[in-house]
């Protein structure tokens, strides 16, 4: 069909469409997608004409510097003020003069110089910059601040206004240290734990999702425009979690009515809590049902452009991810109209900004891009950027941010709670817990006393790594935790087991966990096992060194994913699936101990946000031990008995998904 009869089917809506973007993404959309979706705020036509104002004084290189997303280590204040940058980003990793000690002032001081260069260009009207981070667990970034357990632990709290609580507390981190941009909430509707950014994922209900993307947003957006509210980021759209043997920047293959309903679940609710900001994914969706590939979700102007935006009638900013432009056949870091002819109004370009100005510049004068694709996405940013209250004042201005909110009391026990809720008990035999708070008791395994292996990635560092326990003020392992609770002289320490009279304890409590990982790094690839043991025999050692000696054993996992675990659940009374809890260990020990009275304090609610595996393939595979929605309560009736072990080797079928 060519263009002419396609005005003439569709009418005079999809030609002006047709002068702002690629036809593909101006194509009518329909069934799977549900229509208009985002908030039906009231229109604010003097937000839009004052919009409407700026865009029509910018000269070209204005703009596209508007839409240019550097990194803090490649960009520098006097740089934006002369390139007329957009926005700039913190990476994981990234600090203050690259000083992971970089303390709240530090940080206030970088924003108000990056903004005050904004806001001194020859530009008729000046656009403050805008500056985003990962804040995907509390302001994890940042030295000092309290984190929050990581979303597959919040997934197993099913608790919504926890989350919206979570999401305020988070927003008030980020805003004291003058930054006002969180790429959070993960929407991803995990359907493969074998991918490493599986504990981004809430679970893999998508209705679970739906209910936490439209908290999380209500909470970190707040009131836009005040002083404790944060752009949120409904990320990575779309079909992240679903990628084919779980590979991080994979294929998607699934029919695009499973994508819609599965996992387009996140995005309705986030885009009903007005959520300004989208971060597109790094993988690619194959169509089932049809058979058409579709490739990157960075060049996809049918989802992006046609989907989002018009069928949803999502009216704030997308942005690519990190280089996520050069995923796209045919582009660079620093060059790729057809990303930006997708719908891609901000180009997370951290490193090769300049040249991305040059060539996108070079695109729109040759008529590669056109002009009125470009003022589509500086109008998006700058109603984003005037909603979000950017141009009232400096964040790092007056009225002064509060650095106490960063690990106050307060946010620290809403922390300890939401441990708490997380905890899911899979194993309590004989009602060994919670346990007696007499006589003395052993805690074993190095990750008991390792805020690093406690908190996982996105926590300091990208990955997680390259960190000490010591880098983390304000904060308790749980081997700190138990000290504190029952006194240092009754409680011992061994990092693995050797060595030590088990008899001379009450009880042992046993921590195993996953290193830190993040994306690329964190994939178990197929066909490796998802046995736990397999990939960390120094656990099943040490806990076989304590194990069957007469005295219960109380083994606590902390992990990103659900992992088989049926060598580590017989060799103990009890076992708890602790997913990556953060800073506060206090929540565990508030479970695993009895109170002064002798009684519980608390009680375990946490259920399962994903199938939990039995051997060493994918549940759906090798089957479950433990259905989504396991748990148990102290109440409950266990008595597991010995659940089957994997063999040694084994032999995974080809999974689909």
């Amino acid at each position: 069909m060519t263009v002419v009869s396609k005005v003439r089917k569709h009418g005079p809506k999809v030609l002006l469409c047709l002068s702002a973007t690629l036809l593909a993404s101006c194509e009518t959309v329909s069934a799977p997608w549900p229509s208009r979706v985002a908030s039906a705020s009231p229109a604010d036509a003097a937000l839009e004409a004052r919009v409407r104002s700026i865009v029509a004084g910018m000269t070209l290189e204005q703009k596209i510097g508007q839409m240019t997303q550097p990194d803090i280590r490649s960009v520098t204040p006097d740089d934006v003020r002369r390139f007329y940058i957009g926005s700039i980003l913190n990476g994981g990793g990234a600090w203050p003069a690259m000083n992971m000690h970089s303390s709240v002032g530090d940080w206030l001081k970088l924003s108000d110089a990056f903004y005050r260069a904004s806001m001194s260009t020859d530009m008729p009207v000046q656009i403050p910059v805008v500056w985003g981070t990962d804040a995907v667990h509390g302001h994890n970034n940042v030295y000092g601040a309290t984190l929050f357990p990581h979303n597959i632990g919040l997934g197993a709290a099913h608790d919504p206004q926890l989350m919206e609580r979570i999401g305020r507390a988070t927003a008030e981190q980020v805003r004291a240290t003058g930054i006002t941009w969180a790429f959070a909430p993960t929407l991803a509707v995990v359907q493969n734990p074998r991918w490493g950014r599986t504990y981004e994922s809430y679970s893999s209900d998508p209705e679970l999702i739906r209910g936490y993307g439209e908290a999380m947003v209500r909470g970190l957006q707040g009131q836009l425009g005040s002083s404790t509210s944060v752009l949120a980021t409904a990320k990575h759209w779309l079909g992240d979690g679903g990628t084919w043997h779980g590979v991080d920047r994979g294929e998607t293959r699934t029919s695009e009515a499973n994508l819609a309903r599965t996992h387009g679940a996140g995005y309705y609710g986030a885009l009903r809590a007005n959520v300004q900001t989208v971060m597109v994914s790094y993988s690619s969706f194959t169509d089932t049902a049809s058979g058409q590939a579709w490739g990157k979700m960075h060049g996809n102007a049918h989802l992006v452009g046609g989907v989002l935006k018009q069928q949803l009638g999502f009216d704030g900013l997308v942005v690519s991810d990190w280089n996520g432009v050069e995923e796209v056949p045919g582009c660079t870091k620093s060059h790729c109209p057809q990303a930006i002819n997708a719908g891609i109004d901000m180009i997370m370009v951290p490193d090769d900004w300049k040249q991305f100005i040059a060539t996108t510049v070079d695109d729109v004068r040759s008529g590669r891009i056109p002009m009125s694709r470009i003022d589509d996405a500086v109008t998006r940013i700058i109603r984003v950027k005037l909603r979000s209250g950017l141009f009232d004042a400096s964040p790092a201005a007056d009225p002064h941010p509060d650095a106490s909110v960063m690990h106050s009391q307060a946010v620290r026990d809403l922390s300890r709670e939401a441990v708490r809720k997380s905890l899911v008990l899979l194993k309590n035999d004989n009602g060994v817990l919670p346990l007696r708070r007499t006589g003395k008791v052993l805690v074993v395994g190095q990750a008991a006393d390792s805020l690093p292996m406690q908190s996982g990635g996105w926590s300091l560092t990208w990955q997680g790594d390259n960190t000490r326990t010591s880098d983390y003020p304000n904060a308790d392992t749980l081997l700190a935790a138990m000290r504190k609770k029952l006194g240092s002289g009754d409680v011992d320490y061994s990092a693995d087991g050797s060595n030590v009279d088990v008899r001379r304890y009450n009880a042992v409590v046993f921590v195993a966990a996953e290193k830190p990982y993040a994306e690329g790094a964190g994939d178990i690839k197929f066909p490796a096992s998802m046995r736990h043991s397999a990939r960390y025999p120094n656990d099943l050692a040490a806990l076989d060194r304590v194990s069957g000696k007469g005295v219960p054993v109380v083994t606590v996992l902390y992990s990103g994913r659900p992992v088989a675990a049926n060598d580590l659940i017989n060799r103990s009374d009890a076992f708890v699936a602790a997913w990556l809890p953060g800073t506060e260990g206090l929540g565990i020990t508030d479970l695993l101990l009895a109170g002064q009275s002798g009684n519980a304090a608390y009680d375990f609610t946490g259920k399962l946000p994903f199938d939990w595996p039995a051997g060493d393939c994918m549940p759906q595979h090798g089957g479950f031990q433990f259905a989504r929605g396991y748990g148990l309560s102290l109440s409950s009736s266990s008595n597991l008995g010995k659940l089957p072990e994997a063999a040694v080797t084994m032999v995974c079928p080809a999974e689909s998904r």
